[in-house]
């Protein structure tokens, strides 16, 4: 006799890692601060960009809040993988992201590119998802496969990292 779909998806559920969503460290944005530049050597300079993804916090910016659009390359890439690009993060140090076992709730609603990588910094796949639903299974999927090691979420339109993701060990 065969489960139902729904024992099917609770014991599959049940059977997969825990995820670590992980916004970008506070350590390396109260660096760049400090220097008053990014990795690129980009001078810092405070903008307003309502309905932007946060990396630092990984919600939506909101009106009226001082950011600043730094450029970032994400962990788990290396050599013709390493990609730099723009990233929103606040102007000053905010809580972060504080469930980071939890898909971030504020991106849900956004259709998302997710991208494996191997343990070499590789592209393993890539995976185009409608939403936050499509985006958690496929991570799921990917980070069960052996040969990869971590996820990043990016957006459709224009590539932007959001947040990497792996297994909880």
């Amino acid at each position: 006799m065969t489960q139902p779909t729904d024992a099917r998806q609770a014991t599959r559920a049940a059977e997969a890692p825990a995820l670590v969503y992980q916004a970008i460290p506070a350590a390396e944005l109260d660096a760049i601060r400090a220097a008053g530049r990014d990795e690129a050597g980009n001078l810092l300079a405070v903008v307003e960009n309502a309905g932007s993804p946060l990396r630092c916090c990984l919600r939506q910016a909101r009106p009226d809040e001082r950011l600043l659009l730094i450029a970032y390359t994400p962990p788990g890439t290396a050599g013709a993988y390493a990609e730099r690009g723009p990233v929103f993060i606040h102007a000053d140090r905010c809580a972060g992201y504080l469930t980071p076992h939890d898909y971030p709730p504020e991106l849900a609603h956004r259709p998302q590119v997710v991208r494996a990588y191997d343990r070499h910094g590789a592209i393993a796949d890539g995976v185009l998802a409608a939403d936050g639903q499509e985006a958690a299974d496929a991570i799921a999927a990917l980070l069960a496969r052996p040969e990869v090691e971590l996820v990043h979420l990016r957006n459709v339109g224009f590539g932007c990292y959001n947040v990497a993701v792996r297994a909880d060990s």
